[in-house]
């Protein structure tokens, strides 16, 4: 199975283990997933490693 690192609107930035219609361009790069460190179901997209560095 694939995981994709993500980053939440919380800014916590963790791996999901599918990152749903990834292939959709017309809808955006955000996605509800739940962070597991606020526990809530939160808007969330995909972290390149260039963004990962900058925080």
């Amino acid at each position: 199975m694939e995981r994709t690192v993500v980053r939440c609107a919380d800014g916590h930035v963790f791996s999901a283990a599918s990152f749903p219609m990834q292939q959709a361009e017309r809808l955006g790069p955000g996605r509800l997933v739940r962070c597991p460190h606020c526990a809530r179901l939160r808007s969330v997209v995909p972290v390149t490693l260039q963004n990962l560095r900058r925080r």
